[in-house]
């Protein structure tokens, strides 16, 4: 015989109920993604963290690699990256007045903080945009040898990276770049680098203030180097030329480093511009006084959910890459 336990009221104590967490079937759905893209955030790091402990020595410090502003020339050292986090987590403080402003009924605060929140991510979406077409673009150059090492270069006189451009010497080679102005265009050759390899060899042969300097960091927490003669001869290892980044070659130093930061940093941009499109949707739809007719905002609160994980894991993601 089957037995029910009751209270003194009279109540299933093992009923549960329809909604036993307090919260919808929509919200709750949202935090089964949040958790679930969060394990997917976290395999990711814990792989980028291995890879940058595992070759400590010849890591690319971001220091030196994320050091642009737009429209202005100069060595600004992670300042565009930190107006960047300002923009996301400022987007997450208007988000989270345009969730209140929805819990008490405000359509017209809803419309202007979700407005901000829009501008906040485009914002983030498009320097994010920027930034990877100067990674890809790169800044000095360098070479590479046989192992896949990177050697760049160092002015000895001004203690500064020295770009191929300052030192490379013209030869009478066979080598026409792919401009329409010139018509000739080469569908199989590929990408030309600006300079060869026989023009960064003789024009580093003939300016003995640049030295060469190497992917290992030495005690002083920077790039080891050479002086003149070790320089010659490493000069000897290399064999092509490199300019920028991306998933096969890195100006910067590892290779990995490139492809982490391509996969990452791309996929994190992803979840940005998605949550973009969905708060450009709700926004619309507040505007049209779908959720006034509805009776409530929760919609705009599960988007908000979506946008402050988006926000928080930005957190890891920049510790990651550009502090550690």
């Amino acid at each position: 015989m089957d037995t029910t336990v009751t209270t003194d009221s009279g109540e299933n104590v093992w009923g549960g109920g329809n909604r036993p967490l307090g919260a919808s079937y929509g919200k709750l759905m949202m935090w089964f993604f949040i958790v679930s893209d969060a394990l997917t955030f976290s395999g990711f790091l814990a792989a980028y963290g291995f890879s940058r402990f595992k070759f400590i020595e010849t890591w690319p410090i971001a220091d030196e690699v994320f050091t642009h502003i737009p429209f202005f020339h100069g060595n600004f050292p992670m300042i565009y990256v930190a107006f960047m986090t300002f923009i996301l987590i400022m987007s997450s403080v208007t988000m989270v007045l345009a969730v209140d402003a929805g819990h008490n009924m405000k359509q017209n605060k809803v419309i202007l903080y979700l407005f901000l929140t829009i501008i906040g991510g485009a914002i983030f979406v498009g320097s994010q945009a920027w930034e990877w077409a100067t990674f890809i673009k790169g800044d000095y150059g360098a070479l590479e040898t046989k192992g896949g090492r990177v050697l760049q270069f160092v002015n000895a006189e001004t203690e500064e990276r020295a770009a191929l451009a300052d030192f490379s010497t013209a030869l009478p080679e066979d080598r026409t770049k792919h401009t329409s102005s010139e018509g000739i265009w080469f569908e199989e050759e590929g990408y030309q680098t600006s300079y060869s390899l026989n023009e960064v060899v003789e024009g580093f042969k003939s300016n003995p203030s640049i030295l060469i300097r190497t992917e290992k960091i030495n005690e002083e927490g920077e790039k080891t180097v050479l002086d003149r003669k070790q320089s010659l001869a490493r000069l000897k290892d290399a064999v092509r030329v490199v300019e920028g980044a991306n998933l096969i070659r890195n100006e910067y130093g590892s290779r990995l480093f490139a492809d982490f930061f391509f996969f990452i940093t791309g996929f994190h941009g992803f979840h940005v511009f998605s949550g973009v499109v969905f708060n450009i949707i709700i926004f619309f739809n507040v505007i049209l006084g779908t959720y006034e007719r509805r009776g409530h905002y929760e919609m705009v609160e599960k988007v908000g959910l979506y946008w402050h994980f988006v926000d928080l894991v930005w957190v890891f993601v920049f510790t990651f890459f550009y502090l550690v």
